[in-house]
């Protein structure tokens, strides 16, 4: 998590996985280029909005979004399907949320 906050955009950037940041309001403040790729959503469009509305409704439940609600230190890692704009895919997300860091974190691994 530390490591996460202490990188650059640079560095987010050349990391193999998708990086999400987001604020307690799921405001998306970090976007790495890896998750671009992967999704085919520009950075632009993305920082700036909520996460769960109107980026990835298809995390917008209980096993997602209401577990950064309910759980202010989280780091789990589990198996998810992605459905939203594209054919179901098989993906690991990792969630990450520490009292301690303002910001939240959702990696995906394809």
């Amino acid at each position: 998590m530390h490591d996460l906050e202490a990188m650059n955009p640079v560095e987010r950037d050349t990391l193999p996985f998708g990086v999400v940041g987001f604020a307690a309001d799921t405001i998306v403040q970090v976007y790495n280029a890896t998750e671009a790729r992967m999704s085919g959503l520009d950075p632009a469009t993305v920082v700036g909005v909520p996460f769960f509305d109107a980026v990835a409704q298809c995390m917008n439940n209980f096993m997602v979004a209401q577990r950064f609600e309910d759980e202010p230190e989280l780091d789990d890692i589990f198996p998810y399907v992605l459905t939203l704009r594209m054919r179901p895919t098989k993906v690991r997300l990792r969630l990450l949320a520490t009292a301690q860091t303002p910001r939240r974190y959702v990696l995906i691994e394809r």
